[in-house]
């Protein structure tokens, strides 16, 4: 019997439409704050055809094959919304000073409305094997990419805001087939990839409190139902800290955690603020003022904007993407347009801006116990970025078991889509030793 799962999403509703079998048919503010059926001898991911055999022990939700697939009415609406843009006005030369470039801004809307190619994008998206399956009563959406490799180990790569799983387009296919990216057969990985529930594809949780853990709770679930016996954990961002929390509470399954990011609570070292120079202090002033203070208070406020105007949720995205970069003030120097769009067009047409802000109000909610209070004993690596101010190591290695640390020559937030071939190469170092 074949299942396959495709969205469609038009005006304003997401519907899944089976093809299935006559016989089986079912219904089937401050960032820095925030911030069984196995493949035994290797630790493996279960077929899909074994997947079903888990839903025996507990896991009654089928993992369904998932298509992506905007309707055409979708696309139309959102040309017409910005060809009807009413950009305001900026100071003269100001640049991107108090936010996102007038002039770029208009740019990035023209090839958006006349020149992107969504259909092509989504073509692109599609050549990955995409799936959905319901955990804890959410619909969750995850990439599931199988390596040929036989000793390849499960990975799940976890992204963060206002990212989504587009940044990892990159590096699945050199995680997943390194020999054919030039690297090492041993190096392989099956690599499972998220959407973080509120972003994209997964659904929003509807009632409040749900943060991190939560969602951690929800990937190790995953990673049960798909058969991983055995698996090593990534991310940065929001993905770090869920990937962090994934650790501490499914610690017999995870090999490694491996970050690209490393955030911790302030009051984890009495001593940091005076180890940073005043540059230091000032950039992380700048990354963590502003935005955060906004989503972690009154998300729902500028949600109504976000959500309305395509102009806005552009401005309010790629700000981040030239900000947290290493761009040298020129975003594309690092991100093509269509990479830009795409990533924006997943928060646009899943009307997701909204809840994924929420997250930060829900962070702010829970104080200090946004990280795991206790240290991750999982050997953990980091591969940190000169261009994003980080927590000093020793206030790390309070919280982790760190035993792999590098930093990478260039790159910012966004690692996989800025520097895919170093943070994959660091992926597969970490790994080595815990295979």
């Amino acid at each position: 019997m074949e299942q396959v799962a495709c969205w469609q999403v038009g005006r304003g509703i997401i519907v899944e439409e089976l093809d299935m079998s006559k016989k089986d048919r079912r219904a089937g503010i401050n960032r820095r704050e925030f911030m069984k059926v196995s493949a035994a001898a290797v630790g493996g991911v279960a077929s899909l055809e074994q997947a079903g055999k888990i839903q025996a022990k507990g896991h009654n939700d089928p993992v369904k094959p998932f298509t992506i697939d905007v309707s055409e009415a979708v696309l139309d609406d959102l040309r017409d919304r910005l060809a009807r843009t009413r950009f305001p006005d900026q100071i003269e030369d100001a640049g991107w000073s108090y936010g996102t470039d007038l002039s770029y801004l208009k740019e990035l809307c023209a090839y958006w409305r006349t020149g992107f190619d969504w259909r092509a994008q989504e073509r692109a998206l599609n050549r990955f094997d995409h799936f959905r399956t319901k955990i804890n009563g959410l619909g969750i959406h995850f990439i599931h990419q199988r390596s040929k490799e036989k000793n390849a180990i499960p990975l799940i790569i976890t992204h963060g805001w206002p990212g989504s799983f587009v940044e990892f387009t990159k590096i699945i296919g050199p995680l997943t087939d390194p020999v054919g990216h030039g690297g090492r057969a041993e190096d392989a990985f099956h690599v499972i990839c998220p959407s973080i529930p509120g972003y994209g594809f997964s659904d929003a949780p509807k009632e409040s409190g749900f943060e991190c853990r939560q969602m951690a709770e929800i990937f190790a679930k995953l990673m049960a139902k798909l058969g991983c016996t055995q698996y090593g954990a990534q991310g940065g961002d929001w993905g770090g800290v869920i990937s962090a929390w994934l650790a501490a509470i499914d610690t017999a399954h995870v090999k490694g955690l491996h970050l690209n990011m490393g955030d911790a609570p302030e009051e984890t070292s009495t001593e940091e603020a005076e180890e940073l120079s005043p540059k230091e202090t000032e950039d992380l002033e700048k990354m963590n003022q502003g935005y955060a203070a906004i989503q972690a208070t009154k998300p729902q406020s500028l949600g109504y904007a976000l959500n309305d105007s395509p102009a806005g949720l552009a401005a309010w995205i790629v700000e981040k993407f030239h900000g947290w970069s290493d761009c040298g003030g020129n975003v594309e120097k690092k991100f093509t347009k269509d990479e830009l769009l795409t990533n924006i067009m997943i928060y646009w047409v899943t009307q997701t801006i909204t809840s994924s802000m929420r997250l930060y109000y829900e962070i702010r909610a829970t104080g200090p116990k946004w990280v795991p209070e206790e240290k991750v004993t999982v050997p953990t690596g980091f591969t940190l970025s000169r261009s994003v101010p980080q927590t000093h190591r020793k206030s790390i290695e309070e919280l982790y078991n760190v035993t792999y640390w590098n930093v990478m020559p260039s790159g910012g937030h966004f690692a996989a889509l800025e520097e895919p071939d170093l943070l994959v190469e660091d992926i597969r170092m970490f790994f080595r030793d815990l295979r």
